[in-house]
């Protein structure tokens, strides 16, 4: 038997090995982290979206309202959460906004999950002389 480096010849390519073994579980892991940073994100993008639905709303009276509400909360989701996302305003004194935007599956405009993420806000009306 040959040494190299002080090492048995057998143990050549373990390194390998033991790399393509791993590498699927490395990849699903990447995968799963990605799906959680979506859900996440679309979590965030939910509650601004009321948040700026629901300061739209208190600024304008309430026949209008709904209509506001929707186009400010809307406005600042990129075309992928904007083409599943609905936003709802409410009240009378206390104006009240949600958002409903589905999940994406790894990439954001494709397939989303079958549930959705809710945001909701709520703000005193603001009187008007």
């Amino acid at each position: 038997m040959r040494m190299r480096s002080g090492k048995p010849e057998r143990d050549r390519g373990q390194v390998t090995i033991e790399f393509l073994g791993m590498t699927p579980t490395i990849l699903v892991t990447l995968i799963a982290l990605w799906q959680v940073v979506l859900v996440g994100y679309t979590f965030v993008l939910a509650g601004n979206a009321a948040d700026e639905a629901v300061r739209a709303g208190t600024a304008v009276g309430p026949g209008v309202r709904q209509g506001a509400c929707q186009e400010a909360g809307l406005k600042h989701l990129s075309e992928a959460w904007r083409s599943g996302a609905t936003v709802t305003c409410g009240g009378s004194g206390y104006v009240t906004a949600d958002v409903r935007l589905e999940v994406p599956i790894l990439f954001p405009g494709t397939l989303s999950f079958p549930y959705a993420v809710r945001g909701h806000a709520g703000a005193v009306e603001e009187e008007t002389d």
